[in-house]
């Protein structure tokens, strides 16, 4: 009698050599012996795994900066018309001292806004059901853990800021194309991946 395949993401029972799960159609790659007192003798397949690289992590990013760029702006309006952010009137012809610190001031304003637009709509939506932003849902990528789980919003919110230190030293989103499965430096800060599917 051949062994029975099951699938390690639903458990369902496959045809031996299947490829992928008659059920939820996951990759069935490698295969794991497993022992247990209910069915001796079954093999259980681990779901191949496909990481995201380089180029469609960058074409994503391309996609989430065009989304927080959209945010910011109707946000910054809003935040202006409530009067809680400053946007300076240049009355001169030609500004002086007083205005281009107000104009500095309204340009930092911004940047705070976006900044903290941008961790908000990446930690939430990473540590979501999408597992990922926009972009990378369109792209079919999530991001998961060690263990290929979903990540909680504190784990979401060190890997955003850890990109950071990938944005200072560009290498650091560079590795993605040179590691085995894909990590940049802020996937091995925080301990994550960037997977396929």
């Amino acid at each position: 009698m051949p062994d029975l395949l099951f699938c390690s993401q639903c458990g369902t029972q496959n045809t031996p050599g299947a490829v992928f799960c008659q059920r939820c159609g996951a990759g069935l790659q490698a295969r794991i012996e497993f022992t247990s007192s209910t069915t001796p003798g079954a093999v259980y397949a681990a779901p191949a795994v496909g990481y995201g690289g380089f180029w469609i992590r960058f074409v994503a990013i391309v996609i989430d900066a065009i989304i927080i760029g959209i945010a910011t702006f109707p946000v910054v309006a809003l935040l202006t018309a409530l009067g809680l952010v400053h946007r300076p009137t240049i009355i001169h012809g030609q500004p002086d001292e007083t205005d281009i610190l107000a104009l500095a001031a309204f340009a930092g304003s911004i940047r705070i806004v976006g900044a903290a637009i941008n961790w908000l709509y990446e930690a939430l939506l990473t540590s979501s059901v999408w597992q990922g932003t926009v972009g990378k849902k369109l792209l079919s990528l999530k991001v998961i853990d060690e263990a290929g789980n979903r990540i909680s919003f504190a784990r979401a919110t060190g890997r955003h800021f850890a990109k950071y230190l990938s944005y200072f030293l560009f290498i650091g989103f560079i590795m993605a194309a040179f590691t085995d499965r894909k990590r940049a430096l802020h996937d091995f800060i925080a301990g994550t991946y960037v997977k396929k599917g």
